[in-house]
């Protein structure tokens, strides 16, 4: 066994590269080695002889594994040692143009939004996207035979066979944020709830996940007629331009009553669209006053507070402010489309500096 761990030792010492290591291996641990075949006589010996050999033969075939693995490494640090001789950079050549990434139009127009809510005075309410058909519905007085809660509308949440508490759904809309901010914070208040949405719907003009902002002004002496203005206020700001006239049409909200759909003023000339000029409407959100169930499903005293509330798809009004044809294309992440209609990533949105590019 000495004169094996010697020879073994120096021919794995002076190996020349991982092929000729293989070899040895082979030669000495593989399943025709030589101390492979060593350890197979164990079983002719007597049990004193093997109570010696044994143990012996285990320690030399650990070393020479050991001294091939040693080895093997060794040879791998030498290799890369060649390798980086001739792989050399020299890093006071100028760097290579790289293309740079773009802010998605959503978030842009969400951030310009923002901007203009707060410079009148809104703060920004979030919530969670799954949220229990209470919040969803019921608190905001939608009853239980209500279209919008068929599963054809509306993404429910899988339950376990056996669970009784009320189902969960991606949320229709951003109105959960409103309740759960009243719940939280009481009246007065003013907030907008951006975020994402989710209904059971695939087309030009929708998708199944999509944007929506929902505002909410509660006070004691709110009107109708802060909501028109307030509403005037932020189209001009956000299209950029001066007087653009509003259209209030009777509609029916069961959060709202009463409740009103909301028309810019537009002109199509040569199949193209202009905001605030011509004698032609565009519909662009729904608004009204806050039902007084709501009120009292959040913990206001509808006979102390009352309110306005908004909402509107951020998607779809930045479709209309730069001119984007089809909404699908939001969500395809294609690259050249992004950095058609992306935004430099240090172009924020300020109502001093500028909205847009």
């Amino acid at each position: 066994m000495q004169d094996l761990r010697e020879k073994y030792i120096d021919l794995i010492a002076n190996a020349g590269d991982e092929a000729a290591l293989e070899e040895l291996r082979v030669a000495a641990v593989g399943k025709k080695g030589e101390i492979s075949l060593k350890m197979r006589e164990l079983g002719k010996m007597s049990p004193e002889e093997r109570q010696v050999a044994g143990p012996a033969l285990n320690a030399l075939k650990d070393e020479i594994n050991a001294a091939l693995a040693a080895k093997k490494a060794a040879l791998a640090d030498v290799a890369l040692e060649e390798r980086l001789k001739t792989e050399w950079l020299d890093v006071t050549l100028p760097g290579r143009p790289m293309r740079r990434g773009t802010i998605h139009p959503v978030s842009q127009v969400m951030d310009e939004i923002t901007a203009i809510f707060a410079d009148l005075g809104f703060s920004v309410a979030e919530g969670p996207q799954i949220d229990s058909d209470w919040y969803n519905f019921d608190a905001l007085n939608i009853p239980s035979h209500h279209p919008a809660r068929a599963e054809m509308d509306t993404f429910y949440m899988a339950r376990a066979e056996g669970d009784d508490r009320p189902p969960h759904v991606l949320r229709t809309h951003t109105s959960p944020v409103q309740i759960r901010h009243m719940e939280k914070h009481g009246a007065p208040c003013r907030i907008i709830a951006p975020g994402r949405v989710y209904r059971a719907d695939y087309d030009q003009t929708h998708t199944p996940m999509f944007h929506q902002v929902e505002g909410l002004a509660i006070d004691r002496e709110i009107s109708m007629a802060n909501l028109k203005w307030l509403l005037e206020e932020f189209f001009a700001a956000f299209f950029e331009v001066d007087g653009i006239r509003t259209r209030f049409r009777a509609s029916h909200f069961p959060f709202t009553e009463p409740s009103a759909e909301v028309d810019i003023q537009c002109s199509w000339v040569d199949g193209q669209l202009k905001i605030g000029e011509g004698d032609d409407w565009l519909e662009v959100l729904g608004s009204g006053m806050v039902h007084p169930k709501v009120l009292q499903a959040a913990g206001v005293d509808p006979d102390q507070w009352q309110g306005f509330a908004f909402g509107m798809g951020i998607d779809r009004i930045a479709m209309l402010k730069y001119g984007i044809p089809d909404l699908r294309a939001f969500f395809d992440s294609d690259l050249r489309w992004l950095r058609h209609y992306g935004f430099a990533a240090l172009d924020v949105p300020t109502t001093a500096a500028g909205l847009s590019r």
